[in-house]
Order: C-alpha cells, then sequence, then structure tokens
C-alpha cells in the first residue's frame, strides 16, 4: 500500500472523512487515494484560502479536525489565511501540502517553499515527513495535537516522491485519545470560597473544548448558583440566548450595560475563553496583569493561564468537566444575586430590541425576522465587518455550534464557513451573512456551493464600502476618505450566472417574503440588501460620527 493510501485509512480510522480543497499536481497520489475509496469524500473548492476556511469551520461545527489539502508554493501560501483563523479562534484542523520532491528540496525548485519555517507562527505545530516508516506515527501526532490542550492547526508537509512509496507499517497504530484535564479538589474548594464571598459573580464563556453537554452543564450550573453568562467574542451559542441568565455579548459594540457590569463584578470567572482583546474591550474592561475583581480562569491549556491576566484562582482543565466537578458546590448565597443576574438580563433585552437606521433596509429589523422565524438549529455564519454588529446584537442563537464565525476578525470567512457547515450538516438550513467587501473576498466560492446543491442562504449587506474601516477613517480623519469606496458587480446577476436563485430586497417589508421564498428552495440562494453607508452602526450616522470631537 502507497503512503497516499495510508494517510486516507488513518483519517477514516480517526473519523476524519471530509477534505476541503484545490487539486495539485504535488499530492495526486492523495487525489488517487481518495478517488478510490468511496468512504472519502474530497470536496472542490475555488481557491485555497477559501478551503482552508472551509475545513477550519468544518472544525468548528464537527469538533472533529477539519481537513484542508492543497499543493506547495502559491497554494499553501493562499491557505495560509485559514490556517490563522485556525489558531487565533482554537479550532482542530490539519493542512495537508504536497511538497517538491525531497532530492529538489533546497534548491528553491519549482514553487518550493520551507513549509516548516513559513507556517510556524501561525500554526501548533509543522512538521515535514521524509520517511515512509513514519507516515502513521507523524499523522497520529498530528491528528492528537490539533484536538488537545487548546486546540489548533497542523501542517503536514508531504513531499511529492514519498506519497507514491509503499508504506507497510502502520495502521496498527490505535485512534488517538484526547485527554481532558479535570479541577482538583484543592481548585474546587478555591472556587467555592471565592464564590460563597460573592453578590455580583459574571460568567465569561467561549473558547475551546465546548460541547453540547458542557453547555447543557453550563445552563445547570448558572441556574443554580444565579450567576449570569455573558459570551466571549463570537461564541455566542455557548448559551441559548433565550436563557433567563444569558446577559449578551463581549464584542466590537459591546452594550455599555454590559460593560458597565463587567466592570462592576465582584467575581469573574472565564470558563474556556482566552480573554483576547474583541472580548475584553482592547485589554480595558480588565486591567492587565492583574484585574481589579477577582479572577477565576479556567482553561485547557496550563500557558494560556496567566499569558495575559493573572489570575485569583487559575484552573488548567477542560470545560465539560470542570462544570461537571462543580454541579456539586454549595448554593450558599445564590439567592441574594438574583437581583444582580435579573438587571443584567433586563438590559441585554433592552439592547436586543430593533432600533431606526438611516437606510432604506432596516437591518436590525431582518436580523430579529430571522431570529423569530428560522427554526433553533439554523447555522448563522459570518465573516468580518460593521454588518456583523446587526446580527450579533439582533439574533438570538437558540442551539450549541450554531454560529460559525472567525473571532480573528477574517473577511471573506461567512461563505466558506457556509459550504463546511452545509456539507457537514445537510439536513439543517445555513444562513450567511456578508458585507459587499467581505463576500469578495471568497465570493468564488458560490462556485462550490452550486456544484454541491448546497441549502445556503447568503445574504449581502451591500454599502459599497469597506464600512469598519470607512468608520474609524470618517472618525479620525473626517472628510479625507481615501480606499474605502467600492465598485461591486450586480450580486444578483453574479449569482445567477452559478444557476443560483437571487433576490434584491430594497425596502424592509420586501424582506420576509423573499426570505421565505429563497429558504423553500433546495438548493443555494441570495439576497441582496443595498445599504446606505450612512447607517454605519446600529442605530448610529457617518455624519454624527464624522462630527464629533475625536
Amino acid at each position: 500500500m502507497r503512503v497516499a493510501d495510508r494517510i486516507v485509512e488513518i483519517f477514516l480510522k480517526h473519523g476524519i472523512d471530509t477534505a476541503f480543497g484545490v487539486p495539485g499536481e504535488s499530492y495526486l497520489d492523495v487525489l488517487d487515494a481518495i478517488a478510490g475509496n468511496s468512504a472519502f469524500r474530497f470536496v472542490v473548492c475555488r481557491q485555497e484560502g477559501g478551503a482552508a476556511m472551509a475545513a477550519e469551520a468544518y472544525g468548528k461545527v464537527t469538533g472533529r479536525p477539519g481537513l484542508c489539502m492543497v499543493t506547495r508554493g502559491p497554494g499553501a501560501t493562499n491557505a495560509a489565511s485559514g490556517v490563522h483563523v485556525a489558531f487565533q479562534d482554537s479550532t482542530p484542523m490539519i493542512l495537508l501540502v504536497g511538497q517538491a520532491r525531497r532530492g529538489h528540496l533546497g534548491r528553491e525548485g519549482f514553487q518550493e517553499v520551507d513549509l516548516a519555517a513559513f507556517f510556524r507562527p501561525l500554526a501548533k505545530w509543522t512538521v515535514e515527513i521524509r520517511d515512509a516508516a513514519r507516515t502513521a506515527e507523524i499523522f497520529s501526532r498530528a491528528i492528537l495535537v490539533a484536538q488537545s490542550g487548546r486546540p489548533g492547526p497542523v501542517v503536514v508537509s508531504l513531499p511529492e516522491d514519498l506519497l507514491g512509496e509503499p508504506c507497510d507499517a502502520v495502521s496498527a497504530l490505535p485512534p488517538a485519545i484526547v485527554s481532558t484535564a479535570a479541577p482538583t479538589p484543592q481548585a474546587l474548594d478555591a472556587f467555592g470560597l471565592l464564590l460563597r464571598a460573592s453578590q455580583r459573580p459574571l460568567i465569561i464563556g467561549g473558547g475551546a473544548g465546548w460541547t453540547a453537554e458542557a453547555s447543557r452543564r453550563l445552563a445547570a450550573f448558572a441556574t443554580a448558583q444565579k450567576i449570569p453568562v455573558a459570551a466571549a467574542f463570537r461564541r455566542q451559542d455557548i448559551l441559548d440566548n433565550e436563557h433567563p441568565l444569558y446577559v449578551g455579548h463581549l464584542a466590537l459594540g459591546t452594550d455599555h450595560n454590559l460593560a458597565a457590569a463587567v466592570r462592576k463584578a465582584d467575581l469573574l470567572i472565564a470558563l474556556g475563553a482566552r480573554l483576547g482583546e474583541a472580548t475584553t474591550g482592547g485589554y480595558a474592561l480588565l486591567e492587565p496583569p492583574l484585574p481589579k475583581a477577582p479572577l477565576i480562569h479556567v482553561h485547557p491549556d496550563p500557558d494560556e493561564i496567566g499569558t495575559v491576566f493573572r489570575p485569583t484562582l487559575g484552573i488548567a482543565a477542560g470545560v465539560e468537566p470542570t462544570l461537571a466537578a462543580l454541579e456539586g458546590l454549595a448554593t450558599t448565597g445564590a439567592e441574594a444575586r438574583s437581583a444582580w443576574a435579573v438587571r443584567a438580563r433586563e438590559h441585554y433585552l433592552a439592547f436586543r430590541r430593533p432600533v431606526t437606521d438611516r437606510t432604506p433596509v432596516q437591518l436590525s429589523q431582518v436580523v430579529d425576522h430571522l431570529s423569530r422565524t428560522l427554526p433553533a438549529g439554523t447555522i448563522v455564519t459570518n465573516g468580518a465587518g460593521n454588518y456583523a454588529i446587526w446580527l450579533h446584537r439582533f439574533f438570538a442563537y437558540r442551539q450549541f455550534r450554531t454560529q460559525i464565525a472567525p473571532t480573528s476578525g477574517s473577511m471573506g470567512y461567512g461563505l466558506p464557513a457556509a459550504v463546511a457547515a452545509a456539507i457537514a450538516h445537510p439536513e439543517r438550513r445555513v444562513v450567511c451573512f456578508a458585507g459587499d467587501g467581505c463576500f469578495m473576498m471568497t465570493c468564488q466560492e458560490l462556485a462550490t456551493a452550486a456544484a454541491n446543491r448546497l441549502r445556503i442562504l447568503v445574504i449581502i449587506v451591500n454599502n459599497n464600502a469597506y464600512g469598519t474601516i470607512r468608520m474609524h477613517q470618517e472618525r479620525d480623519f473626517p472628510n479625507r476618505v481615501s480606499g474605502t469606496s467600492l465598485v461591486n458587480p450586480d450580486f444578483v446577476a453574479f449569482a445567477r450566472s452559478f444557476g443560483i436563485a437571487a433576490a434584491r430586497v430594497t425596502e424592509t417589508t420586501e424582506f420576509a417574503t423573499a426570505a421565505e421564498a429563497m429558504l423553500a428552495l433546495d438548493g443555494p440562494a441570495l439576497i441582496e440588501i443595498p445599504m446606505a453607508i450612512e447607517a454605519i452602526r446600529p442605530g448610529a450616522s457617518l455624519t454624527a460620527m464624522a462630527a464629533a470631537p475625536a
């Protein structure tokens, strides 16, 4: 059996049966192995950046490593954008790169790149296989590394001539088992002491290692202890947003009442979250290195604890075993915290009510309509841009793993992520939100959606601008616009050129009918919403922002 066949066999043994990529001659043996194995699926994408983002999203939505395959040189460097997303988002992912022949390495052969050096700052581990006999050993480790501790991307370089070599030693290796640490009794005792002394605790949940069971346990723990729960940046689906203890999203455009609650809290409990820049409001809501309030930081990677914020109590453990252990914690003082939790919930519900913007289509009403009418299991994806603020503020995520969005803030992510989500869950509806600038960065993946007849509704919010950059530009350099105005195609005609149903909505009242028609289709669809650049953020105008003193 060839190395290429062994690679496919190893992935199947580990429950990885889908790869996203762009075919390349440097790994034709692997493509041949896939073609000869009906249990493995290769999804052909139209550019390596889109393929890598799709693989990363597949890792998010399934909890298993997303797999991407690309060729060397330009293929690998294009895929780097998706690897960066996986690194910052703590997503298990494996990138296979067909490399130049071993005898050509070091000569700057055709499309040669030192892949280990190139990806080292972007990945958890990079490795190049030089010996066919080590194939199973290295892949077993790669799959384990991608999932263990703080999950992330692993890059494996495969020299072209290696792939056709015989590889008989192997595959007796069992599937890798990922172990997750649990908190010690001493840590639980310290947790209980801090909680009993607290009247205004706040949970900040997010990061890696969440499961449906962890989400259920979070709801039970928060209910028993009467602790409000805020979601870290783009992790809003860790708890049903209709749960009475869910109090909002720490993100770009955080509600000032929620920000005030973080500052007023007398105990902060970070469950899985790294407490990164977006979640902490540019490291201003919590002051590094020592926050004013006591901080309990639970994270699966011990190296993450104390990296930015020195916790009062650091627990290097997984979210699910920690929450399981906390179920036995005494509820002393819980009722005294009820009023604090109720107020925080009231502020969230008020912040979620639609607002009026200076544009013909009221985007907050559009998002609110979808929030009220889409099935709870609908997967919603997005990339980066100010348009996403409406989605994050006015949409209620009801079920775990229904928000697939980049905490890395990568534009172009929404459409490839929707492709991955629809392939992972063909029985569910997938809705992709994108801005015009965001969409155009990976718009070629509409061809992937069309080729696979995926049930995706793409909603493009088109303000003919890089809106986020324009907002900062007008605020800091008013009346000196440069580089942020865009010339776009006719998005409806563009979609129809792929055989995809499409419509343009120019009035708020038109959206419900258009969405119902498009969601009823058994295949991809697209709705374009023209948006006035004046409506730069929910309830805020660009003119007022430019006129405000710096």
